[in-house]
């Protein structure tokens, strides 16, 4: 016995030893804290938005004169074209700006569309108008195609002598310039544009979900349609849990499937009164977004709210982290405004470059807005400082959504994921308690203030979007 506990003290003796080896290793060669990555180090570029550019009238030439000009300066005739090729440029095509005619004129990119004048050096493609240019706002030189997405195109700046280009360029540290040499693709060092091919101003608000249909209860009360909603929304069960607690609190029997279609049917007529609410919004919004998973996919949660009176203005689940669902659930904030309050609107945000993207889109839609953004979770600059209480009160929406989303263990379809931030953004803003309202709903609306239980809250508020939905369609 007592040679076996004396194995088991040097074993132990010998994992000490080990273990002190390998702290002294790490020490040595692992750094316990890494450093920060430099935000304004040009490799962080590509998370920047570069301001707007210039839109340019082109000037029109006439090609005699150009061709004269030419004869002064070189003594000699400028030579027609020779073409070569298999596809030679039609006879009816005529330089847009100096009207050169086909013999003056290459074919740029063999037979794809693009040509380019000899005499006045322009590139444009024969059928698409071109009596404006984009150009960099830095140089004047015309901006260049990149490349095509599916909401936008990519235009760039490629003139060397850009001084948006040789103040990137001398930003660049030894070690960077060497990288850029190897690698120029990690580095955004031109001016970059992107031009939306999808107008997100014109797209339709106010659609009705699939699968919604009439409240006729055939089988059930409006009372127990209450319930369900009770229980769903404002307590976070899901379908299952609630469909259970109606039969072992009220011995009501009703399937699951059939919570989801109340909640379904519930959410797509109490979605205009929502909407079209009269919140009086002050000029500080808060907007941020968080993340759910539809069917195992990742999914996208958009929230805007009035950051002094708490409701939530704007909001949009989409399938992807892009400008387009942030412009979309903007336009729903901004909609409540009576008149739009322009440079007085505070808006705060975080980092994310989408935010600056929406705000250029507004700026060429008339609607200046001040848009700050609040970087990290610390207060390492002045502006953080000043505007972090206003991202920490969002911060808490996410919290609270997440609670009630948390239950769910995931949406199994895109109508499942906007049925529940329908009802959860009608909860918030009309039914649910608020410290900040002393206990009482954000919104005071009295036709709910005098029903004294949540059910009949529930029915009340549906009714009353009902009446809304019935006195715009008589109009």
């Amino acid at each position: 016995m007592n040679s076996i506990i004396s194995v088991l003290v040097a074993y132990n003796q010998f994992l000490i030893l080990q273990i002190q080896q390998l702290l002294v290793f790490i020490a040595k060669n692992i750094p316990l804290k890494s450093s920060k990555p430099d935000l304004s180090s040009p490799k962080y570029n590509k998370f920047t938005v570069d301001k707007l550019p210039v839109v340019k009238t082109l000037e029109k030439l006439n090609y005699k004169h150009l061709l004269n000009d030419y004869f002064i300066q070189h003594d000699k005739e400028l030579k027609p074209i020779k073409s070569r090729g298999k596809t030679p440029v039609p006879k009816e095509t005529v330089c847009p700006r100096c009207g050169a005619p086909h013999q003056y004129i290459y074919d740029n990119t063999g037979g794809r569309g693009q040509y380019l004048c000899k005499v006045c050096s322009l590139r444009f493609n024969r059928g698409k108008s071109f009596n404006t240019y984009l150009a960099c706002p830095y140089c004047g030189h015309a901006l260049s195609f990149k490349r095509e997405r599916k909401q936008f195109k990519v235009y760039f700046c490629h003139n060397d002598n850009c001084k948006f280009y040789n103040n990137s360029l001398k930003s660049l540290s030894p070690e960077d310039t060497e990288e850029y040499r190897l690698h120029p693709e990690r580095f955004k060092l031109r001016y970059y544009y992107r031009e939306f091919t999808v107008d997100f101003f014109k797209m339709d608000l106010d659609s009705m979900p699939k699968g919604s249909v009439n409240f006729n209860f055939r089988t059930f009360s409006p009372h127990i349609m209450g319930l369900c909603l009770t229980y769903h929304v404002n307590l976070g069960l899901s379908t299952r849990a609630t469909a259970r607690a109606l039969w072992e609190i009220h011995q009501v029997r009703i399937s699951h499937v059939m919570v989801s279609i109340y909640a379904k049917t519930a959410a797509a007529i109490v979605k205009p009164f929502v909407d079209s609410y009269d919140y009086k919004p002050s000029n500080y919004l808060a907007a941020d977004e968080t993340y759910v998973k539809v069917k195992g996919v990742r999914h996208y949660v958009w929230f805007i709210m009035d950051a002094l009176k708490k409701s939530i203005l704007g909001y949009q689940v989409s399938g992807t982290r892009d400008v387009g669902p942030c412009i979309l659930a903007m336009r729903m904030a901004f909609s409540k405004f009576k008149k739009f309050p322009g440079k007085a609107l505070k808006f705060i945000s975080d980092a994310y470059s989408a935010y600056n993207l929406a705000q250029q889109q507004f700026f060429l839609n008339d609607m200046e807005f001040d848009l700050t953004q609040v970087i990290g979770l610390t207060n390492e600059d002045p502006v953080s400082t000043e505007y972090r209480w206003l991202k920490q009160i969002i911060e808490r929406l996410n919290r609270t959504f997440k609670f009630s989303y948390q239950v769910t263990n995931g949406y199994g379809s895109g109508e499942g994921s906007n049925t529940h931030v329908a009802l959860f953004v009608a909860y918030y803003n009309f039914l649910r308690p608020h410290s900040y309202t002393y206990w009482q709903p954000l919104n005071s609306t009295p036709e709910l203030e005098s029903i004294p239980n949540m059910p009949a809250k529930w029915q009340k508020l549906i009714e009353l979007s009902q009446q809304l939905i019935l006195s715009k369609q008589a109009l």
